[in-house]
């Protein structure tokens, strides 16, 4: 059952990553916010702390549940799970921790529809139609600063005749400088092996 909690947030965490990445253009500006992830399968709150090249999402699945930590290091071609209960972390190539629902290789088709203010903070609504190597299709709303930084987004995918909704959103976002230590593995953990872990 964990390792089941574990898994799911491994995938909406990703999912989260790559809807960054889907973004026109990536920010170049280090921020930090807390975030909201919701899939049919899992509701998240959590902490990003965010640069060009690394990104560290902190997520909790429900009341006092489990912790989970993921550092994407583009830098190093290198993404850490990490355990905090445990003092344990898992590595992976980039490639790998890339999940089944990864949205960085779409196509995004943005249509500028006008200025708008979420959470206190000035964005830009667009609607977007996002198209799949295999042909997929996922169609809403996504919110972006003047910085590129996507504030929320509101999608749902369509695969197979099957519907999937994503939506992730960001509260209290201030632009700064990150400490770089959050982008490393603390000293103390072990590393582990999940076979199968990002796949």
């Amino acid at each position: 059952m964990k390792k089941t909690r574990m898994l799911l947030m491994a995938a909406a965490m990703a999912v989260a990553g790559a809807v960054q990445a889907a973004s026109p253009s990536p920010p170049q500006v280090e921020y930090s916010a807390d975030s909201l992830i919701e899939t049919a399968e899992v509701s998240m709150k959590g902490r990003v702390h965010y640069t060009p090249m690394r990104e560290r999402r902190e997520m909790v699945m429900g009341s006092g549940g489990d912790k989970m930590i993921t550092i994407m290091r583009q830098d190093k071609k290198v993404a850490w799970t990490l355990m905090p209960s445990e003092k344990m972390y898992m590595e992976a190539s980039i490639a790998q921790a890339k999940s089944k629902d990864d949205l960085s290789s779409y196509k995004i088709e943005q249509t500028v529809i006008g200025p708008e203010t979420v959470n206190g903070v000035n964005t830009t609504k667009s609607k977007i139609i996002m198209t799949g190597p295999k042909g997929e299709k996922m169609g809403g709303f996504m919110w972006t600063t003047r910085e590129n930084i996507v504030v929320k987004m509101d999608a749902i995918a369509v695969d197979k005749k099957q519907k999937h909704r994503y939506k992730t959103e960001l509260t209290n976002l201030k632009v700064g400088k990150q400490d770089p230590k959050l982008f490393e593995v603390p000293a103390g953990y072990e590393k582990m092996s999940m076979p199968g872990m990002f796949m």
